[in-house]
C-alpha cells in the first residue's frame, strides 16, 4: 500500500511540473550546476568564409570541453544551422536554433542576416557574437544583443581613405554590392574621405548574383569616369568576377588603382597555394587584411589545422580565427557568470502564445532569462586568443583595429604596411606601436613600394580625363573693358588674350590631353560679376572658369584655384597737376614758425657768442654801432659758413660747432624740400593712401564686375553711397578729370594689372598713391578637389621657371613706355618746427649752459676785485668798530649794475692786472698795520 501511495504522489508532482512548463513560467533549468549548454552557430556553410569557419568553431568547441581549466564539469552543444546566404532562411534556422535553449549564438557572418537575426535574439535576450558581420550601423543602440567580435568596417574605410591621401588621391569611384554590408561600408568610406577632404566620385552598385553582361555594363561606365582609383567592397564568393571582367576590360593596366577591403585576403587566405589563374586577374591589387598578432598560439592552431579531416579548406583566413576567439570568449563569459552563481533559465514569453495554429511553433521559443547578465559578463571578459588581445570599448567594438595592408604580386601576397587607429600607416607591426604615443602625423606615415597594376612601382596618377566625349567646360569672362586680358574672338577657340594664352601653355604642359570648350560669360556691354562666374563653376555649371579671376578667401570656399599666374593687389589712383612756378616758391620749404624760430637762433647764437668772445676778442669790441653790426653780421654770415670773426674762448668755440651742425642740417633739409616743391608733380585731391581714402567722404571709382566694391563695402566699411562703378578706361579718365565736386571721383581703387594698363592708355596722365592694400593674384577656378586644378598649378610653375610666362605677359601686358613713370606721388608738405626742435633744444641748452657759467665767474670776480679809480687808492678806509683798515670788499647791497656792466665791458688783460694791483695794495697795508701796532 505504502508503495502504491509513493507512486500516486510521484505521478501527481510530475503532472504539475508539466503542466507549470508548458503554461507557466517554471525553468527548464533550476540547478546552479549544468552538465551540458547549448550553444548555436549560424552562418552560410557553403561559402569562401563558411567553409573555413566550420572547422573553426568545430575545433574551438572540442576545445573549450577538452580544457581542465575552464567550464569544469560542463561541456558545450553546438547546434549549428546554415543561413544559405539568405535573410529570409537565416531568420527561420535562428527561430529553429531558438527553441533548443541556447545561451548564445555564433555568427552571423553577413551583416544583412544580422540585421534581422539581431531582432529574434533582442526579443529572446540571446547574445549573438558575430565574427563576420562587419557593418558599422550594426553598432547602434537599436541591436543591444549584437556583439561584434571581428573588426568594424568603420575602421577599415578610414585605412583605406589614408592610403588613398597617402599618394595624394583626392577621388574615388566605389564599387560594391548593394546590400547592408556594402551600402553601409561604402557610406563609412564616404564619411572617413570627406572628413580629409577627399570625395567618392561616382557609387557603382550592383546586386548580389548579378550576371556578367551586368558587371560588364557597370565596368564600361566606370571607366568612362574621371577618376581611376576604385574601391571594390563586395562579398568574397562574386568578387573575383569583377577582376575577371576587368581583365577583359582592359582595366588592370598601368594607370589604374585596385583596392579591395578584406573580402579578397580571405578567398586567398582559404588555401595554401592560391589558384595562378586566380592571382593573374589580380596583379597589382592592393588590399586590407584584418591584423593578428603572430603568436604560438596562432601558429599552433595552424598544425592543428592540418589535422582537422572535416574541412574544405587547405588553409584558413581571419575570419576563421575570429570565429575560434568568439567560441573561447563565449566560454570564458560562461565560466565567470556561472561561478558568480548565476543560473541558466528559461521562461515563455506570453506575446507569442497565440499563434493561430501556426507551423512555425513560435509558442516553443522561450526567453533566457539571464541573458542581459551573460551579456555583460561577456563585454567585461577578456583574454588572449589567436587573434590578440580580446577586449571591447565602450562601444562594444574590440580595441586597437588594426589592418595589414598587401600587394598582390606574382603568386603570392606581399605585406607593405600595416594600419591601425594608433598610429595610422607604419611599417612597424601595430603590437610594437601601442606603447608608444598615439601618432597620426601624415609626415611620419610611411610604407613600403607598391607594385601597382601594368607592373609598374610609380605611383599612378590616379584620374585621367574622362573619356566619355565630354569636353572640359571653360567658361570664360565676356569683358567690355580690358580687352588684352581676355575678351571674344573669331578664331575657332572663340577667346583670345593674356589669360587665354597662359591657359592654353599650361594644358599644353600636360601629360594628357584635355579636350576644352570654351564658354563666354557675360553679355559684353558691361564686365560680368566675377562672384556670379565663380559660383557657376561651384555649382557645376561649369567645369572651370578662365580669365582674370582674382583668388579671394571667399571664393577659395566654393572652388579650387590653381597657383597664381598673376600678382596683383588693389592701388589707388588720383589726379595730377603740374605745379605752377610761383615767386615765392623759395619760402615754401619751411613753415612760418619754423622761419621765426630760425631766424631767432640765428640772433640768439650771434649774441651769445659775441657775449662770449667781448672780453677776450677784439674782433668783437668797439664801439657801440660796431658792435650791433657785428653781431648781425657774425650771426647771419654762419648761415653759409662763411663768418671771418674768429672764437678764442673755449665756450665759444663750443656754441659756435653745435649751431654750425644745426645750420647744416637746417640747409639741407631745406635744399632737399625745395627741390622736391619745384620738381615733383601735385595732387589735385588730399587722398595720399587707403587711411585718407577712408576717412574723406569724397566718391569712389571702381571697375565694374570686379570683387573691389565689395572689398570696400564689407571690408573697409565704406558707405556703398561713395562707391562708383565705372565700365572701362574712358570712364576712369573722365570721372578723374572732373574730380568731387564736378560729379566724377576722387581715386579710383582697382588691381594693378589694370592700372598698368590704365596709365599706358592715358600716357601717366595719373598717377598711383599709396601702396598695395591687398595681396592676391589671379588664378584659374575649378570644382572642388579637381585634379586639374593640382596638375595645371605645376605646369604654371614650369611656364615661370622657363620664362614663357613673362613672354605672355610681354605680349600683351608691356609697359614699357610708362613703367619707369608710374611710382608713388605723395604731396609734399613744408617742413615744420616739429622736424628740428630736438637740434634747437639742444643748442639751446649748450647756450644757456655757456652763458651761466660765463657769467658766474664774471660774478665771482667782481665781487672780490672791485674796481678803483685811483684816487678811492690813495685814502684807506678804516672801519672804527675794529680800527682795521678795509681789503676793498664790498657788500653785496652796494653792488650796481652800472658798475657791473663797466667791470664786464673791460678787456681780460685789464682784470688780470687788476688782479695784481689789488694784491700788492692788500701785501702793503698789511705790513703797516703790523708795524704800527708794534
Amino acid at each position: 500500500m505504502k508503495p502504491m501511495v509513493i507512486f500516486l504522489v510521484f505521478g501527481m508532482w510530475m503532472m504539475v511540473v508539466v503542466v507549470k512548463g508548458k503554461t507557466g513560467n517554471t525553468t527548464s533549468s533550476s540547478s546552479r550546476i549544468h552538465s551540458v549548454v547549448n550553444v548555436g552557430a549560424l552562418f552560410t556553410v557553403n561559402s569562401v568564409i563558411g567553409r573555413s569557419v566550420k572547422p573553426a568553431i568545430a575545433a574551438a568547441i572540442d576545445d573549450v570541453n577538452s580544457s581542465p581549466s575552464i567550464l569544469v564539469g560542463t561541456r558545450l552543444n553546438l547546434i549549428m544551422h546554415d543561413t544559405n546566404c539568405s535573410g529570409f532562411l537565416g531568420t527561420i534556422g535562428a527561430l529553429q536554433l531558438m527553441e533548443n535553449d541556447v545561451v548564445a549564438a555564433i555568427g552571423p557572418q553577413s551583416s544583412g542576416i544580422a540585421h534581422v537575426i539581431s531582432h529574434v535574439v533582442n526579443e529572446l535576450h540571446v547574445p549573438l557574437l558575430s565574427f563576420g558581420a562587419t557593418d558599422p550601423t550594426l553598432s547602434a543602440f537599436e541591436y543591444p544583443y549584437f556583439i561584434r567580435t571581428t573588426q568594424n568596417d568603420y575602421h577599415q574605410m578610414s585605412a583605406i581613405t589614408d592610403f588613398v591621401l597617402h599618394f595624394d588621391w583626392k577621388e574615388v569611384i566605389a564599387i560594391f554590392v548593394d546590400d547592408d554590408y556594402g551600402r553601409n561600408g561604402i557610406s563609412a568610406l564616404s564619411d572617413a574621405l570627406s572628413k580629409k577632404r577627399a570625395k567618392i566620385a561616382y557609387k557603382a552598385s550592383f546586386t548580389s548574383g548579378a550576371s556578367e553582361r551586368e558587371i560588364t555594363e557597370l565596368l564600361i561606365g566606370v571607366n568612362l569616369r574621371e577618376s581611376r582609383v576604385y574601391v571594390v567592397h563586395v562579398n568574397p564568393d562574386s568578387g573575383l568576377e569583377i577582376f575577371a571582367v576587368a581583365k577583359k576590360l582592359g582595366m588592370m593596366t598601368s594607370g589604374y588603382v585596385w583596392i579591395t577591403t578584406d573580402w579578397l585576403p580571405a578567398v586567398l587566405d582559404s588555401s595554401e597555394l592560391p589558384d595562378p589563374d586566380t592571382m593573374n586577374l589580380i596583379q597589382g591589387v592592393v588590399s586590407l587584411r584584418q591584423h593578428t598578432s603572430s603568436s604560438d598560439m596562432k601558429k599552433s592552431f595552424g598544425k592543428k589545422w592540418k589535422n582537422i579531416k572535416e574541412k574544405e579548406t587547405s588553409s584558413f583566413n581571419s575570419y576563421a580565427l575570429y570565429a575560434y576567439d568568439s567560441v573561447w570568449l563565449l566560454a570564458h563569459a560562461l565560466d565567470k557568470f556561472l561561478k558568480s552563481g548565476n543560473s541558466i533559465t528559461f521562461s515563455y514569453d506570453p506575446k507569442l502564445r497565440n499563434t493561430n495554429r501556426s507551423e512555425l511553433r513560435l509558442s516553443e521559443l522561450r526567453i533566457f532569462n539571464e541573458g542581459e547578465k551573460l551579456l555583460e559578463t561577456i563585454l567585461t571578459t577578456t583574454f588572449v586568443g589567436l587573434t590578440g588581445e580580446v577586449k571591447f570599448n565602450e562601444d562594444k567594438n574590440l580595441i586597437h583595429p588594426a589592418y595589414d595592408i598587401v600587394n598582390i604580386v606574382g603568386t603570392g601576397v606581399r605585406i607593405i604596411g600595416y594600419w591601425s587607429n594608433h598610429s595610422g600607416l607604419s611599417v612597424a607591426v601595430p603590437e610594437s606601436l601601442y606603447a608608444k604615443p598615439s601618432n597620426h602625423s601624415p609626415a611620419d606615415e610611411r610604407l613600403y613600394s607598391v607594385i601597382w597594376s601594368g607592373e609598374t612601382t610609380k605611383p599612378p596618377r590616379g584620374w585621367v580625363f574622362p573619356n566619355n566625349g565630354t569636353p572640359l567646360r571653360v567658361a570664360v569672362p565676356y569683358r567690355y573693358s580690358y580687352k588684352e586680358v581676355v575678351t571674344k574672338d573669331k578664331s575657332p577657340e572663340g577667346v583670345r588674350g593674356y589669360c587665354i594664352d597662359v591657359f592654353e601653355a599650361a594644358v599644353n604642359l600636360l601629360p594628357y590631353p584635355v579636350p576644352r570648350k570654351y564658354f563666354l560669360y557675360g553679355d559684353g556691354r558691361r564686365n560680368p560679376s566675377y562672384t556670379n562666374l565663380v559660383n557657376s563653376v561651384a555649382q557645376n555649371t561649369y567645369d572651370a572658369a578662365v580669365g582674370d579671376v582674382t583668388i579671394t578667401t571667399n571664393r577659395t570656399r566654393i572652388v579650387d584655384f590653381t597657383q597664381p599666374y598673376m600678382e596683383s593687389g588693389l592701388v589707388i589712383v588720383v589726379a595730377v597737376k603740374e605745379a605752377k612756378a610761383q615767386p615765392w616758391a623759395f619760402l615754401k620749404p619751411f613753415t612760418i614758425e619754423m622761419w621765426l624760430v630760425t631766424g631767432g637762433f640765428f640772433l640768439f647764437v650771434g649774441i651769445v657768442v659775441w657775449t662770449l668772445e667781448h672780453r677776450l676778442n677784439h674782433e668783437f669790441r668797439g664801439p657801440p654801432r660796431q658792435q650791433i653790426i657785428t653781431i648781425f653780421w657774425f650771426s647771419f654770415s654762419t648761415m653759409f659758413f662763411s663768418h671771418r670773426e674768429n672764437t678764442v674762448s673755449t665756450m665759444g668755440r663750443i656754441v659756435l660747432i653745435l649751431w654750425l651742425f644745426v645750420v647744416l642740417i637746417i640747409n639741407s633739409s631745406y635744399t632737399a624740400s625745395l627741390t622736391s616743391i619745384l620738381t615733383v608733380q601735385q595732387l589735385t585731391s588730399r587722398i595720399e593712401g587707403i587711411d585718407s581714402l577712408i576717412s574723406s567722404n569724397d566718391p569712389i571709382g571702381v571697375q565694374d564686375g570686379t570683387f573691389a566694391y565689395n572689398y570696400l563695402i564689407r571690408d573697409l566699411n565704406i558707405l556703398e553711397s561713395r562707391i562708383k562703378p565705372l565700365r572701362d578706361e574712358v570712364e576712369y579718365v573722365n570721372a578723374l578729370r572732373l574730380g568731387p565736386k564736378a560729379g566724377g571721383v576722387a581715386a579710383i581703387v582697382d588691381e594693378l594689372p589694370y592700372i598698368e594698363l590704365f596709365m599706358r592708355y592715358t600716357k601717366c596722365e595719373f598717377r598711383i598713391v599709396g601702396e598695395e592694400f591687398t595681396k592676391s593674384g589671379w588664378g584659374f577656378a575649378f570644382q572642388r578637389d579637381s585634379p586639374l586644378a593640382v596638375d595645371l598649378s605645376t605646369a604654371i610653375l614650369q611656364l615661370s621657371e622657363n620664362g614663357d610666362l613673362q613672354r605672355i605677359h610681354d605680349k600683351w601686358l608691356s609697359l614699357a613706355s610708362c613703367s619707369s613713370q608710374t611710382t608713388q606721388v605723395e604731396e609734399t608738405s613744408s617742413l615744420s618746427l616739429n622736424n628740428f626742435w630736438g637740434l634747437f633744444l639742444i643748442c639751446g641748452v649748450a647756450c644757456f649752459i655757456s652763458l651761466s657759467i660765463f657769467f658766474f665767474r664774471i660774478l665771482c670776480q667782481y665781487l672780490r676785485f672791485i674796481p678803483h679809480d685811483e684816487e678811492a687808492n690813495d685814502h684807506e678806509i678804516v672801519d672804527p668798530a675794529s680800527q682795521t683798515p678795509r681789503t676793498g670788499r664790498r657788500s653785496l647791497r652796494a653792488i650796481s649794475f652800472k658798475d657791473l656792466v663797466d667791470f664786464y665791458d673791460r678787456k681780460e688783460a685789464e682784470i688780470k692786472e687788476m688782479v695784481r694791483r689789488n694784491k700788492r695794495h692788500a701785501s702793503r697795508d698789511s705790513d703797516e698795520h703790523s708795524s704800527s701796532s708794534s
